[in-house]
Order: C-alpha cells, then sequence, then structure tokens
C-alpha cells in the first residue's frame, strides 16, 4: 500500500505551474505592460483592421462614384490613410499608457488548463504575483474535497474571463521572445502567458491538444 501523503495544493509540475485536484493545471503570470509589447501590437492589428475597412469602403464608393480620376485623388486616399493612422496611433498609445497606469503597469493573469480548454482569467488588480499564486493553491487545497467547487470560487474572486476549447483552436502562435502563445479560433482570439522555466509544459501542452491548429513562430 502507498501511505505516500497526499498534497493539498495538488502537484507541481514545473516552477510555477501547478496540477491541482480538480485535474486542472494553473498558474499565474505577472504581464510587465511596458516591456512586452503583444498587447498594443494586438490593439494596433486591430485598429488596422478597422483603418483598413473604412478606406476600402471609401475607395469602393469613389470607384462607384467616379472620383478616383487622377493622381491626386489617390493623393487624396493616401493621405486620409495616414492622417487615420496617425490617430489611430496616437491614441492607442494614450489610451494604453492611462491603462497601464491604472493596473500598476502590471496586467495579473491565471491561467487554468486542460485537455478541453485553456482559460485566461484577469486578476484583481490588487493582487502582487506571490499573492496571487499563494491564494490560488490555498484555495485549491482548502476545497480539495470538493472540485467542483473550485472554479466557482476562483472565479467569482476575478475579473474577466476567456475561455478557448482546445478542439477549435485554428492557429496557434509562439512568440518566445514575449513569453506568449497565441491561440486562436476563426473568430475568438486568445492569449496565453508563461515563464522562461514554464514555457516549454505549456507549448508542448497546446501543440499535443489543439489537434486542429496551424503552428508557427519561434517554438
Amino acid at each position: 500500500m502507498n501511505n505516500k501523503p497526499i498534497n493539498p495544493q495538488g502537484e507541481k509540475v514545473t516552477l510555477n505551474i501547478w496540477l491541482c485536484p480538480d485535474g486542472v493545471y494553473r498558474w499565474t503570470y505577472e504581464y510587465n505592460m511596458l516591456k512586452n509589447p503583444t498587447i498594443i501590437f494586438t490593439v494596433w492589428k486591430v485598429l488596422g483592421i478597422a483603418v483598413g475597412v473604412v478606406l476600402a469602403f471609401d475607395l469602393l464608393l469613389g470607384l462607384i462614384e467616379g472620383n478616383f480620376q487622377s493622381a491626386e485623388d489617390w493623393q487624396g486616399l493616401g493621405m486620409l490613410f495616414l492622417i487615420l493612422t496617425g490617430i489611430m496611433l496616437c491614441l492607442s498609445i494614450i489610451a494604453y499608457l492611462i491603462l497601464a497606469s491604472m493596473y500598476g503597469w502590471k496586467y495579473q493573469v491565471l491561467f487554468e488548463m486542460t485537455e478541453e480548454y485553456v482559460r485566461h482569467i484577469q486578476m484583481p488588480k490588487q493582487f502582487k504575483k506571490a499573492q496571487a499564486l499563494g491564494w490560488v493553491t490555498t484555495f485549491v487545497g482548502a476545497l480539495s474535497g470538493k472540485p467542483a467547487m473550485v472554479g466557482i470560487g476562483l472565479h467569482s474572486s476575478t475579473v474577466n474571463t476567456m475561455t478557448t476549447e482546445l478542439k477549435n483552436v485554428a492557429a496557434l502562435k509562439i512568440r518566445r521572445g514575449r513569453n506568449t502563445i497565441h491561440v486562436n479560433q476563426k473568430l475568438d482570439k486568445n492569449q496565453v502567458y508563461a515563464e522562461d522555466a514554464d514555457f516549454d509544459f505549456v507549448e508542448r501542452f497546446l501543440m499535443e491538444h489543439c489537434i486542429n491548429a496551424k503552428i508557427s513562430g519561434n517554438s
């Protein structure tokens, strides 16, 4: 008989990742909003699409009405593109800096991962990294006899969540230098962050379970 005591917090599989008693991998990540540009790049990508849609509509309307008859007309469209791009760029940087300052320049995230899904959970901004990890492991340990209650308790104390079903992931984009893995479905896009010591485990797990995903990036 195996008399080895069971750790109520679960099993530590990497430096920061725990396999909790409810069968869910959990870890926290403290995102430096000034040093890591991933979020602002994502914002620019979304805004770029918005600018592109506006310009495409303006171009289509102009072609229908016959407005683009000279080089000056095309130059005007190009100037509109530059103006819109400049405005969007400036506003996005200002908004990002305001948001980052509100969060104390740190974005605290809790991740949950199983063979079926990965969940990105924004932690309350008052949590520090060590506090968050201690809170997670203590909470899970306390409820180890009732694993069904773990998710309910965790999510009731967090801000925003995004869950991605791994079977529906269409693309995995590995960005090791930014400690980021983009987990993209056709319409929804998620981002998973992991420390250097944990990155290989998370990357390998997602690659194995996102069976329909196209994989790219510097793995």
